[in-house]
């Protein structure tokens, strides 16, 4: 199966190609959304559409980096416009087989993969929209 691969700072990822509607660069600023999670970037305008970016670095948990993000994965989820922030995209890569991820179970990661020798962290499109869903709709501290 073909998936996006890219990266958030040196980590590697992958969508299925499926999943992802277009990789766009990032507009210079977000619009803010008043009382959003940390994890939101924010709002932007793509073609007359309002899509929600999140941040793919605060949304796994992972530590703060000193690589900007580069560019705007935008997943294919219908009616729902959404962005996820990372550092760069590689490319499209055949993925042949995903095996369980070690260590505790997270919803938005489907398994890890080996590509070129390297693994690559194959995240799942629902899981994703799940935890997304969940972060927004969370009481806020």
């Amino acid at each position: 199966m073909r998936h996006v691969i890219f990266r958030v700072e040196k980590e590697r990822y992958g969508l299925p190609l499926a999943a992802v509607r277009e990789v766009v660069v990032p507009p210079e600023r977000f619009s803010r959304v008043p009382r959003a999670p940390e994890a939101v970037a924010g709002v932007m305008n793509l073609r007359g559409r309002v899509v929600t970016v999140v941040e793919l670095r605060q949304l796994l948990g992972l530590p703060d980096g000193s690589t900007p993000p580069a560019r705007v994965v935008l997943l294919d989820r219908g009616r729902r416009d959404l962005g996820l922030l990372v550092t760069d995209v590689d490319g499209i890569e055949e993925v042949e087989r995903v095996g369980s991820a070690p260590g505790k179970a997270v919803p938005a990661v489907r398994g890890v993969a080996r590509l070129k020798g390297l693994a690559v962290t194959v995240l799942d499109p629902e899981g994703l929209d799940s935890a997304v869903v969940g972060l927004i709709t969370a009481p806020q501290k």
